[in-house]
């Protein structure tokens, strides 16, 4: 088995603490991603778990057994950086097969190997050919293997750095945003490989990036961090829909999800640009707070001007994109939103176009003055109206 148990770990370089007493559990199996900007720590995380550093303190298990004294090369682990890390002079094959030849190999026999190897060396040599064909015809790259990195595309070297981690049989991958070099059409291909290779394996998946497309195209789970801590943990559903903070929010979704300053008053009432639009708090606990509404682009409706009870806006800037619209919008307090204008909706308003904003209840998010989300006992009919 392969999961991974993490339990209160920090690291420290320096005075700058890069992981804050983090908390996770991998399930066996299971694709994770760590996500968040860059300086979060999730890097430092991942080659924790790998055992290229220490942490100052904390536990890390792999399969129930505590590994923080184990050398990297006895963890099972498997890592593939973002520079492919493959050597040049040698031919994929080569490449591919350079791990198994370190390990079942002395270097007496490896140095042999070429001119009087032993029948023993034979052997192991044949069962390592074996491995790396099985594993080239998977990934599809056994037409190139007589070919050299520099040959190949950023995509075939990408098939290759995982193949050199899949011969091994590893228990668990460790993909240290293994994407991020290649082009857009090329990502969103390596993207489809990676869940299938994946399902295919049954191994356990640990990957990290800051592209959050990434995380929600592929993920079983995400873990979000922030500055040296772990976020939230959820399903990309879960954290799409039912972020925890506004620090999850925003960074989960493209387009950003929109943030609108309001305040609740005295008499529990939703007030935005001193208009009070709905009550969010029959019991008035939440009165007097400054709050802020937030709402997905796809859950904001634009309408005709004059509706009562609603937003007004100024349309700034409309980008195509075929299905479907974005359209830039700023409040007359200056706030800039996007709404997502689908197609079959018709045609979407123009620049300098004055529109209403309609929000249904339910596409609305309130996280008080911390960023933290706030859930009241219950919001009555719409939050914006519109016609």
């Amino acid at each position: 088995m392969s999961s991974i148990s993490i339990t209160g770990l920090s690291k420290s370089f320096g005075a700058t603490a890069v992981l804050r007493s983090v908390d996770l559990d991998i399930e066996h199996g299971e694709f994770l991603t760590l996500l968040g900007p860059s300086g979060c720590g999730k890097t430092t995380l991942l080659r924790i778990i790998a055992g290229l550093e220490f942490p100052d303190s904390g536990e890390l298990r792999i399969g129930g057994a505590s590994v923080l004294a184990t050398e990297a090369k006895d963890r099972n682990l498997a890592m593939v950086f973002q520079s492919y890390a493959l050597y040049q002079h040698l031919t994929v094959r080569q490449n591919i097969a350079l791990p198994l030849r370190m390990r079942r190999l002395t270097r007496l026999q490896r140095m042999a190997a070429r001119w009087l190897p032993s029948r023993d060396t034979r052997r192991v040599e044949a069962e390592i050919e074996t491995a790396v064909q099985r594993v080239a015809a998977a990934l599809q790259i056994d037409h190139l293997l007589e070919r050299r990195p520099p040959q190949l595309s950023g995509g075939q070297r990408q098939r290759v750095a995982l193949g050199r981690g899949m011969v091994r049989e590893p228990g668990v991958f460790l993909l240290d945003e293994p994407l991020s070099n290649l082009d857009a059409q090329l990502r969103i291909a390596m993207r489809l490989e990676l869940a299938e290779l994946h399902r295919r394996l049954g191994s356990t998946f640990v990957f990290v990036t800051h592209d959050q497309e990434e995380a929600m195209t592929m993920s079983d789970r995400i873990a979000v961090m922030a500055v040296g801590r772990v976020a939230q943990v959820g399903t990309p559903s879960e954290l799409y829909d039912d972020p925890v903070s506004l620090e999850v929010a925003r960074f989960v979704g493209t387009p950003q999800i929109n943030s609108i300053a309001a305040a609740i008053d005295a008499d529990g009432m939703l007030v935005i640009e001193g208009q009070p639009l709905c009550r969010v708090d029959p019991s008035r606990q939440l009165a007097d707070q400054a709050v802020t509404l937030a709402v997905r682009p796809e859950g904001l409706r634009l309408g005709r001007m004059g509706a009562s009870n609603s937003l007004d806006a100024t349309v700034i800037a409309v980008e195509n994109l075929g299905p479907e619209s974005l359209v830039n919008l700023r409040l007359d307090n200056g706030a800039l939103l996007v709404a997502r204008h689908f197609k079959e909706s018709g045609a979407p308003p123009q620049r300098n176009e004055r529109v209403t904003l309609g929000l249904e209840a339910g596409d609305a998010l309130l996280f008080d003055a911390a960023g933290q989300r706030v859930r009241p006992p219950a919001v009555s009919g719409l939050v914006l109206a519109y016609a």
